[in-house]
């Protein structure tokens, strides 16, 4: 039996990697996928969580078509998602869990590996939804100083994010001290294996 990749999607300051984190802990037969990146490892980093590559290496992974989607971010490094992180565990029967920016979701869902009248593998999406839009403003503000410019622009990119809402198969709400009540609904919408 084949198993399916399951997308979490949702805008900076939402609580993906927090409720990522928790369906680590209760769903420990549940793959999550390290990602390739250009950045330098930070002290203490382990082999966990990313893939440390050369631009070289990122180039040839990006040339050999070994990636689903990729972006630059923070001071140009590179991220993307490896394929060989992905389908090996779904032709296995595992359920693949993988947070991604709007991007991302957008790449992958065009992707042929998931795009199609039959697609080769499942893919599911899950948007997580702030209460209200106010919410995520005053969780950005208060995350560091911040200038109004900047503030504008990361505004603007929320407004573009939660446009994508629509074109998830699910959207939950992630109430502020809820988080066990918004995992069990990931879990149930999914239903997580």
């Amino acid at each position: 039996m084949l198993g399916k990749l399951v997308l979490i999607i949702g805008p900076s300051g939402v609580g993906k990697s927090v409720i990522l984190k928790s369906l680590r802990k209760q769903y420990p037969d549940l793959h999550f996928p390290r990602s390739a990146t250009t950045r330098e490892r930070r002290e203490g980093e382990g082999d966990d969580l990313y893939d440390f590559v050369s631009d070289e290496e990122f180039d040839a992974l990006i040339n050999e078509g070994k990636v689903l989607e990729w972006a630059t971010v923070h001071e140009g490094a590179r991220y993307g998602t490896l394929i060989e992180e992905i389908t090996p565990f779904i032709d296995h029967g595992k359920t693949v869990v993988r947070e991604v920016d709007v991007q991302g979701f957008r790449s992958i869902r065009k992707h042929p590996l998931f795009s199609g009248t039959t697609p080769r593998y499942i893919m599911e999406s899950v948007f997580i939804l702030p209460e209200n839009r106010e919410q995520l403003v005053d969780r950005i503000k208060g995350r560091a100083p911040i200038s109004e410019e900047e503030l504008s622009r990361r505004v603007k990119s929320m407004d573009d994010e939660l446009s994508e809402a629509e074109s998830c198969d699910y959207q939950i709400v992630n109430r502020d001290g809820d988080l066990e009540g918004t995992v069990e609904k990931v879990a149930k919408a999914l239903p997580l294996q």
